[in-house]
């Protein structure tokens, strides 16, 4: 019955993290020193052209599968297991409270018929995994159980893909998760150990934005919105007149006319701070909150300049740009000078690969 069970197993053996997003693949590889200190020993990306991923769905295997070969020769790794993760959308998540002291067995027969509550499809068309969180807060005896479904063809699809490019599957996360992971290391280094302090974190994605609400630990609020980075490559494209693919390159080398700073950045700049400000004030209309202490930026565009300091002027909250990799020594193999660029861009690879440590 449980057939997604790599979902929340714990390894320690070498394992990289592999975010597959709609535009690119990105690779994480850490280490631990004796003392625990986290090791940063590979990062590497490959663009994919789009299309080849829309929505979570892969439209062109063959083609990301090759780019994934690519991108691990690119890294020089010699591991070979992988941490790989779902979007949010594909996974049904739900809590509940459930006895204490059963045995695993007993625990896979109670998760079974409160999944037959909440999944709206058949128990056998699904993939299903269940995580312990710890006692329940509420209920004296009786433990928190986290469930998590996805459809088995999404799976299927997701460890498909590590064979085809010559990995092994050993851990299959939730992209938010594996986000969170990440960010949980450098909220812990805000004021006051980070305990008690709402964040709202932000990732900001080719042609998709996600919103989570976090307070120790727990996710209050989460939500997806429907702008990032891409427009950008379409406001170059409009404005000079370039082809999508042409927008594209020229701005990831960032070979555009003088004006495009003044012409084009800046505004999409201050249009990209509006949004976030305009999904923390849906935040603060649908819920009892009315402030966040602290908003992290991550994703391909969080590094855009003059980003950060938009969305403190618009918003009056301290922000700051998430670099999941801050305070990890840095491997000799890794290019600093790239890394601070490009390391905003790897938050959920970064987490899935720091799934090699999970207690």
């Amino acid at each position: 019955m449980i057939s997604l069970g790599s979902m929340f197993s714990q390894k320690d053996a070498p394992m990289m993290g592999m975010d597959i997003s709609s535009s690119s693949v990105k690779l994480v590889e850490l280490n631990r020193t004796a003392d625990g200190q986290l090791v940063l020993e590979r990062c590497a990306i490959e663009m994919l052209e789009r299309g080849w991923i829309t929505d979570g769905h892969i439209d062109k295997f063959d083609e990301v599968a090759e780019a994934m070969r690519r991108l691990v020769k690119k890294s020089g790794t010699k591991t070979k297991n992988v941490a790989i993760a779902l979007p949010a959308s594909a996974v049904i998540t739900k809590k509940v409270i459930l006895p204490g002291g059963l045995s695993e067995l007993e625990l896979e027969v109670q998760v079974e018929a409160e999944a037959n509550q909440y999944i709206p499809f058949s128990l056998d068309e699904v993939s299903l995994d269940f995580c312990v969180i710890g006692p329940s807060n509420s209920s004296a005896g009786d433990v928190e159980v986290l469930i998590a479904a996805s459809r088995k063809e999404k799976v299927q699809d997701r460890q498909g893909l590590a064979e085809a490019a010559g990995l092994k599957a050993m851990v299959l996360d939730i992209e938010s998760y594996a986000s969170r992971m990440a960010a949980g290391r450098l909220i812990q280094a805000l004021p006051q150990g980070g305990v008690d302090t709402m964040v709202a974190l932000f990732e900001v994605g080719a042609f998709t934005t996600s919103m989570q609400v976090i307070r120790n630990d727990e996710v209050l609020y989460d939500r997806d919105q429907a702008f990032g980075g891409a427009q950008l490559s379409q406001q170059i494209a409009r404005q000079y007149g370039f082809s999508p693919d042409e927008a594209e390159l020229k701005k990831r080398s960032g070979d555009l006319p003088e004006d495009y700073e003044a012409a084009v950045l800046l505004p999409f700049v201050d249009s990209m701070a509006q949004e976030i400000a305009r999904a923390l004030q849906f935040f603060f209309t649908s819920t009892p909150h009315n402030r966040v202490d602290h908003v992290m930026i991550s994703g391909g565009s969080g590094a855009l300049p003059g980003l950060i300091e938009a969305i403190t002027a618009q918003t009056s909250f301290p922000t700051s740009l998430a670099d999941p990799f801050a305070g990890m020594q840095i491997a000799s193999t890794v290019r600093e000078k790239r890394l601070k660029r490009e390391a905003s861009s790897y938050l959920t690879a970064c987490g899935l690969a720091m799934r090699r440590f999970a207690q």
